[in-house]
C-alpha cells in the first residue's frame, strides 16, 4: 500500500486484494465481515483497531498477516498459498498460538479493558452434565447463549451399560450414603419409565384428536404433555447435554466460578472447559487458569462473600420433614415484595422525553397531573401500536421495577431461569418446601406411586444433607419446590409474561407468568394494557397449535 493510514480500498494492490479476500467478505465496500480467522486474531485485531488510524483491512494486512511475530500463517492453518491438511493444520495452529500467545496477550492487555475479551468467542458443547450443573452454567447473564436438551421432547429413561444416566457424585459414592443415593435415583427413573404407558393413555383419552389436526401433530403434542407431567420424577442428578456460545469475558467469569465451587462436578467441568477453550480462545480465558496470579484472589473473595451472605440475620424456619408427617404449608407461588408507586408517572414522562426537546421536570409534573384513567388511556394507545409480542415496547418502560419472591417446582424454575434481562438469585434446592403433584398424574390416578417416589427421595435428601448439604441437592426430584427472587423492569416483565403464558408453554410456568401479570396489574393498573399479548386461557393440549403449524409447513 502507498500511504500508511489511508484506508481507501483502492490503494490495495491486486496481490493484497487476493490475500485479504480470504479473510474479509469484500475488499472494497465500507461494510464487510471477517472470515476464516481464529478468535484470538479477531479479538486482537479489533482491540488494536480502536486506537489506529488505519482501516481494519489495512491493519490486518500490515500488523498481522505481514508481522512475523504474530505467527499469522501458522495460526490460520496456512502454508504459503495452500491450505494445510486438517490434522496438520490443527497441530501447527495450536503450536503457533502458543508461540504467539505473548504477542496477542500484549495487544489485548494494552489496547483495552476487560470488554476487549468480548471480541472473541467460542461454541462449546457440554455433554453428560447434571441438571444442577446446567443452572450454574446458565447463571451468567451477559455474553453467553445457552441451549439445553429438553425434558419435553426427549425421553430420559434409557440406560447405558445397564445404568440410568445420572451423576454419581464422588463424595457420596465414597460415603456411607452410596447405596441410598444410587437406589433413590434408580427408583425415580424406574417410576418415570413405568408411568409412560398409563399416562399416555390418559392424555390421549382426555385430549382426543380434533378432525382438523393431523395424527402426527396430535401425537407429538400428547408425547410433550406426557413428558411434561413426568419430568418432576427426574432427579437433579439427571445427565443432560448443553451447547453454549459465549464471548471470552463470559467464559472467563464462568470458568472461575466453576473451579471455586464446593461441588466436585463443577470443579471437574471448569477444568475440562478451560482445557478446550484454551485451544481456541487462549488469550481470553487465561485468568481462569488456577496458576494465574489473579486466580487466588478470586477464590478468596468468593469464600469471604459466601461466608458473609450465609450469616442471615433471620434463620430459616424450614427444617426436616418427619417421615409420614404432615406436609409443609404450601408457600405462595408469587409474592410481590417491592415496587415503585410512582412508576406510572415516571414511565409516561420518559416515553415523551426524546421528542420533547427539554428536560424531564416539566414532563414529570405533567404526568403527575393526569388521572389514572388518563394515564391508562395513554398506555393503551401505546399498546395498540404493537401487532405481535415481538414488537417490543420502548425502553422508557425500564424505569418501572418489581421485586418478586417466587416458589415453584425445580422443573418450572429451569424454564423461567433462562431470562437474562433481570436480576435473580436462588436458594439451594431441597425437599423442605414440598412438591407439586402434576395435574396429569392426578388425573390418571397415579398419585400414589408418584407420591411414594417423592417421599422416598425427600427422606433420602434429609439423610444425605446431614453430612453433605451441597451434594444432597442431586437426589432431589424436579417436582420439589425451590424458592428464588427476581428483580425485573416492566419492559422485561412484559416479554417474560407474554412469552411464558403462550399456549405451548408448560402449564405450571404458564400459571406463574399469569400471576406475575396479575400482581403487577394490581399495584399499577394503568400498566395492564401494556401486557397486550398475555394469554390467560387454560388449554388441555397446549402444544397442539404449534405442532400443527409445524406439520403444515412441511
Amino acid at each position: 500500500m502507498s500511504n500508511s493510514g489511508n484506508t481507501d480500498p483502492q490503494n490495495f494492490s491486486p496481490a493484497e486484494r487476493s490475500l485479504l479476500s480470504r479473510y474479509v467478505t469484500n475488499t472494497e465496500g465500507s461494510v464487510f465481515a471477517l472470515t476464516n480467522l481464529p478468535e484470538v486474531v479477531k479479538g486482537a485485531l479489533f482491540s488494536r483497531y480502536s486506537r489506529s488510524a488505519k482501516g481494519l483491512r489495512e491493519l490486518l494486512l500490515t500488523d498481522f498477516i505481514q508481522a512475523p511475530e504474530s505467527e499469522f500463517a501458522g495460526i490460520g492453518g496456512f502454508s504459503g498459498e495452500a491450505l494445510r491438511s486438517g490434522e496438520t493444520a490443527a497441530k501447527e495452529s495450536e503450536a503457533a498460538v502458543k508461540r504467539a500467545e505473548g504477542f496477542y496477550s500484549r495487544i489485548l492487555d494494552s489496547y483495552g479493558d476487560d470488554s476487549i475479551a468480548e471480541l472473541g468467542g467460542a461454541h462449546l458443547a457440554i455433554e453428560n452434565v447434571s441438571m444442577i450443573a446446567t443452572k450454574v452454567l446458565e447463571d451468567a447473564r451477559i455474553g453467553g447463549s445457552p441451549l439445553e436438551k429438553s425434558t419435553r421432547y426427549v425421553f430420559f429413561g434409557d440406560k447405558v451399560d445397564g445404568e440410568y444416566l445420572f451423576y454419581q457424585e464422588p463424595a457420596l459414592m465414597d460415603s456411607a450414603h452410596r447405596e441410598l443415593y444410587l437406589n433413590t435415583n434408580r427408583a425415580l427413573f424406574e417410576t418415570y419409565r413405568e408411568m409412560i404407558g398409563p399416562l399416555t393413555a390418559y392424555v390421549e383419552q382426555a385430549a382426543q384428536r380434533d378432525p382438523g389436526v393431523s395424527e402426527a401433530a396430535w401425537r407429538r403434542s400428547v408425547r410433550a404433555r406426557v413428558f411434561d407431567g413426568l419430568r418432576g420424577l427426574l432427579p437433579a442428578s439427571t445427565l443432560t447435554n448443553m451447547g453454549i456460545y459465549g464471548n471470552g469475558r463470559f467464559f472467563e467469569t464462568l470458568l472461575i466460578r466453576l473451579q471455586i465451587s464446593p461441588l466436585a462436578e463443577m470443579q471437574t467441568l471448569g477444568g475440562a472447559m478451560l482445557a478446550e477453550l484454551s485451544k481456541v480462545i487462549p488469550s481470553f480465558v487465561r485468568r481462569a487458569d488456577p496458576a494465574h496470579r489473579h486466580f487466588s484472589g478470586f477464590q478468596q473473595y468468593h469464600q469471604s462473600l459466601t461466608a458473609f451472605t450465609e450469616r442471615a440475620p433471620i434463620p430459616s424456619a424450614e427444617g426436616p420433614i418427619a417421615p409420614g408427617g404432615d406436609p409443609p404449608e404450601e408457600p405462595s407461588p408469587v409474592k410481590l415484595v417491592d415496587w415503585d408507586p410512582a412508576a406510572p408517572r415516571k414511565v409516561l414522562a420518559s416515553l415523551y422525553f426524546s421528542g420533547s426537546g427539554g428536560d424531564s421536570a416539566p414532563l414529570l409534573a405533567w404526568a403527575g397531573s393526569l388521572s389514572e384513567a388518563e394515564r391508562t388511556a395513554r398506555f393503551q394507545e401505546l399498546a395498540d401500536l404493537r401487532e405481535n409480542r415481538r414488537h417490543k415496547p420502548p425502553r422508557a418502560l425500564e424505569l418501572a421495577f418489581y421485586t418478586f419472591d417466587l416458589t415453584g417446582d425445580f422443573g418450572m424454575y429451569r424454564d423461567l431461569h433462562r431470562h437474562r434481562m433481570l436480576t435473580q438469585q436462588r436458594q439451594p434446592l431441597s425437599a423442605r418446601l414440598g412438591y407439586e403433584m402434576p395435574e396429569e398424574i392426578a388425573g390418571a390416578g397415579l398419585q400414589s406411586p408418584f407420591a411414594a417416589a417423592m417421599e422416598r427421595a425427600g427422606e433420602a435428601y434429609e439423610r444425605i444433607a446431614a453430612d453433605f448439604p451441597e451434594a444432597a441437592q442431586y437426589v432431589v426430584p424436579m417436582a420439589y419446590r425451590i424458592r428464588w427472587q427476581i428483580h425485573i423492569n416492566l419492559r422485561a416483565l412484559i416479554w417474560l409474561v407474554e412469552l411464558r403464558s403462550s399456549p405451548q408453554g408448560h402449564p405450571a410456568y404458564r400459571r406463574m407468568a399469569q400471576q406475575l401479570f396479575r400482581k403487577a396489574a394490581e399495584v399499577h393498573p394503568s400498566f395492564a394494557p401494556l401486557f397486550k399479548f398475555v394469554d390467560l386461557t387454560e388449554y388441555p393440549l397446549g402444544r397442539i397449535g404449534a405442532e400443527q403449524r409445524a406439520e403444515n409447513s412441511t
